[in-house]
């Protein structure tokens, strides 16, 4: 065996922890991120869930930023919601990359998934996907004193202005959604699927994968940054 030989990739090990074994040979202008189960936070989700590191995917947007052969992002979402704070964070981050971005809501974008799917450019549904707009909630001890509900409240309202700053639905629809109490039987919020999310103004199109990658290809060849 040559010493300068490269050692075979398990693609075993590579599917289970990316999902996709590695292709070496496959070379691309576009920074591909998938946003998949729970977002995990600073708190570690349970071992017997799908989650996504945002740890994992912070070093990704910023190679994607500083890289001069990536030229455009591509965000694939099928992602049941998860910890606050980090799922904001990196909807920021999506949203401060000056290179085309474009987001496709696959299977579900439920809770903090909304403003990750509305932080890029230009959002895509496919027919069957659904979104859920509830309002924040949490687990565990709560004291429960104003200013733990002024807190609540600052958090909700950050959402909000994110996903109304990103995308075309008003101040007044979020609301109504987001605290609607005859569309879940246990809690309140609304369900919206595929074309529903595009008629209320949270996404902009709805279609399929090669449909948004037309898009982007579409916007790197124009060099467009859609404000």
């Amino acid at each position: 065996m040559n010493d300068k030989e490269e050692p075979k990739v398990d693609k075993e090990e590579s599917i289970k922890q990316f999902g996709v074994p590695e292709i070496k040979d496959f070379k691309s202008n576009i920074q591909f991120i998938s946003i998949i189960g729970e977002i995990e936070g600073h708190t570690m989700a349970g071992s017997d869930k799908k989650s996504t590191k945002y740890e994992h995917i912070i070093p990704l947007l910023i190679g994607a930023q500083i890289d001069p052969k990536i030229e455009g992002v591509f965000i694939i979402l099928n992602t049941v919601g998860g910890d606050v704070e980090a799922g904001l964070a990196l909807a920021e981050m999506i949203n401060s990359i000056d290179k085309p971005t474009v987001s496709i809501v696959l299977g579900g974008g439920h809770s903090i998934g909304v403003p990750l799917a509305t932080s890029t450019d230009y959002s895509f549904i496919v027919p069957t996907a659904t979104m859920t707009i509830h309002p924040i909630r949490t687990t565990g001890l709560v004291i429960g004193v104003a200013q733990t509900f002024r807190y609540f409240q600052k958090m909700q309202q950050r959402i909000n202005n994110f996903v109304i700053r990103t995308s075309n639905i008003s101040s007044e629809d979020f609301f109504n959604l987001m605290n609607s109490t005859d569309e879940l039987a246990n809690d309140v919020g609304t369900i919206l699927v595929g074309e529903e999310a595009v008629k209320n103004g949270l996404i902009n199109e709805v279609g399929g994968l090669s449909k948004a990658l037309k898009k982007l290809n579409d916007m790197m060849n124009n060099k467009e940054k859609i404000e």
